[in-house]
């Protein structure tokens, strides 16, 4: 009986051609069903955050909770609460939301946009370009969302030193100086939420969505 010699036979074993589980082309269509997948759950992500926002929009703005708040901490400042620092703020904190509900539409048009985009697109350049666009869209959505926050916050401690001024209201140094630095921890403690919200909720997304971006130029440089 001949002698069984385990080092050859493991040389012949990795010597055995390798046959692909999937060619090229099926990769692709499953790539192409999974990054449609993900686009399609970035879009009822966002559509959710604008129903959301919106009801809660509409349901403060009917029972004044924010106004009220807003113009107590004027009070506490010294201002007055008159009809026209009322009827101003409300016209204010109206633009806002209108604005802020705005972009959120268009971004969930965008959004869904791109993934009937991608699922009709075959060719392999054009998803890749697909994705590479969907992908600034969503980055463009949160650095805008961020950049809105701020500029809201700065509209409102504009708004509070024009209503103190056209009352010809001082205020103290110190309490100045401790309101300022509330205004800003509190923004920044909430952009900072806002960031790690997307962080978390999109980017467990777009971390697959990249996965998958990345075998698809492997799949393209493959075919050049």
């Amino acid at each position: 009986m001949p002698e069984f010699d385990l080092d050859s036979f493991k040389k012949t074993w990795q010597e055995q051609p390798v046959q692909q589980k999937y060619d090229n082309s099926e990769i692709l269509q499953m790539l192409n069903r999974k990054s449609r997948n993900y686009v399609k759950y970035i879009f009822w992500i966002s559509v959710v955050e604008f129903l959301f926002f919106s009801i809660m929009g509409v349901f403060y703005f009917i029972k004044g909770d924010e106004s009220n708040s807003f113009l107590k901490l004027l009070e506490r400042l010294g201002a007055q609460k008159t009809p026209e620092v009322e009827n101003s703020f409300e016209i204010i904190y109206l633009i806002i939301k209108s604005l802020s509900l705005l972009i959120t539409a268009y971004f969930v048009y965008k959004f869904y946009q791109n993934y009937r985009q991608i699922k009709i697109e075959e060719n392999l350049k054009g998803l890749i370009t697909r994705i590479i666009h969907f992908k600034k869209t969503v980055n463009a959505f949160i650095l805008i969302s961020i950049v809105l926050l701020v500029v809201v916050t700065t509209v409102f401690i504009g708004f509070i030193f024009y209503s103190l001024n056209s009352q010809s209201i001082e205020v103290n140094s110190s309490t100045l100086t401790g309101f300022l630095i509330g205004i800003v921890l509190s923004t920044a403690l909430t952009v900072s939420l806002v960031w790690l919200y997307y962080k978390l909720v999109y980017g467990i997304i777009m971390r697959k969505l990249d996965k998958n971006l990345k075998q698809l130029k492997d799949i393209d440089s493959q075919e050049n």
